[in-house]
């Protein structure tokens, strides 16, 4: 069952949008009785909101409050609106967005006394101009995900997709890739998104992004000469990657998994959501390579060459660190192949300051898209949602 409750009252509806209005002339909450039961009195505690407090004392001392008026849409169709979360919900959001953000900061801190020298030699307008495409980037990752998640039924407006995208990034600071799915199930409450859903388009947004990177380092890396070939073997994922992806084969796949873990159905996946999702995801990736190229332009690589070795060495590096989960956003692993990819054009000294000062700018890029959006506040007021039973 489920409970959404309304600045001007409350209703109960099955998952599916079946609703039972509780108004006037509906069986009252508590009769007889000058104070609530126990268990009416921990219901209220549970739903923590104020309307429904006051109308169970109201019912308990005789006097009838106000009929609720039931929102025009049901549940599923109306997660627009960001709902009030709860105390431990606002607490476990505020928990992980300090413990993340500390993740970023280290990782920032860690790595200054490497990368001082290489400022001292690009200088800071490389490092703003690198800046701009990499919050593109994270833009444009964005909105696969945000398109994703609207296929499979439950859209957000612009904002609060951002909201919960880019706080929920911040996750990958943490050792496994598992934390970034995590936060976006966590935050995705708040607009009445369920977890499996959220697990579900998370899912498939990694799957596409690692997709389309491989595909287009593949078909970069060869022409620009690029180095890295002891890490070939992570082609080797591409065509189980592009197999199941196919509607054909995701679709009988997530219909099993939510109806062995009792999920409400979501909507079929079909090849254009999944063409303007690999679309979306690739503009990512060029975008991030264009930051790369902009740091080895700086530093005196070759224009034409440059471009091929950044766009494909940053897709391939991200790819392997991504598949490496044991480290956080891939460090250590993603410098490792961007320095040889980029050797080529540039000497190792200068390669290693482009793949240093390039982690500094994507970690940048991560907190100030996350900054700027956390501004207009985590809990914003709207319906709120209850799972009972």
């Amino acid at each position: 069952m489920r409970m959404v409750s309304h600045s001007s009252g409350f209703r109960f509806g099955r998952r599916r949008g079946e609703e039972i209005e509780v108004g006037r002339g509906s069986a009252p909450l508590v009769s007889g009785a000058a104070r609530p039961s126990v268990a009416t009195s921990r219901f209220a505690a549970m739903t923590d909101d104020a309307f429904v407090r006051d109308s169970i004392d109201g019912e308990a001392s005789g006097q009838r409050s106000a009929p609720p008026v039931a929102s025009p849409l049901p549940l599923e169709l109306d997660p627009l609106a960001p709902a009030r979360p709860g105390r431990r919900g606002r607490l476990a959001r505020l928990g992980f967005l300090a413990l993340t953000l500390a993740a970023g900061i280290y990782a920032v801190a860690c790595q200054w006394t490497r990368v001082r020298a290489g400022f001292a030699e690009l200088g800071p307008l490389p490092l703003l101009a690198a800046l701009l495409p990499a919050l593109g980037s994270v833009a444009a990752m964005m909105l696969a995900w945000r398109g994703l998640l609207a296929a499979l039924g439950s859209p957000l407006a612009f904002r609060s997709a951002a909201r919960v995208f880019f706080v929920s990034q911040l996750g990958k600071y943490l050792p496994g890739s598992v934390w970034p799915v995590v936060a976006q199930m966590q935050l995705g409450r708040a607009h009445h998104i369920p977890r499996a859903r959220s697990a579900a388009a998370a899912a498939l947004a990694m799957l596409v992004s690692l997709a389309t990177a491989l595909v287009l380092a593949g078909t970069t890396l060869p022409v620009g000469g690029g180095g890295g070939a002891g890490y070939l073997w992570a082609f080797a994922v591409v065509p189980l990657l592009l197999a199941g992806l196919h509607p054909r084969v995701a679709n009988p796949v997530l219909r099993t998994l939510f109806r062995i873990t009792r999920r409400p159905a979501i909507e079929p996946l079909t090849g254009a959501t999944l063409g303007r999702t690999a679309g979306r995801s690739l503009v990512g990736w060029v975008l991030a390579g264009l930051h790369i190229w902009i740091l080895a332009v700086a530093l005196g690589a070759p224009v034409l060459r440059t471009l091929l070795l950044a766009v494909g060495g940053y897709a391939f590096a991200w790819s392997v660190g991504f598949i490496i989960v044991f480290a956080p956003a891939g460090a250590g692993v993603r410098e490792l192949i961007l320095v040889a990819a980029l050797q080529p054009v540039l000497d190792p000294g200068r390669a290693t300051v482009v793949a240093l000062a390039s982690r500094l700018v994507t970690i940048v890029a991560d907190l100030v898209a996350a900054a700027l959006i956390a501004r207009e506040g985590v809990g914003a007021a709207g319906a709120s949602v209850v799972e009972v039973g």
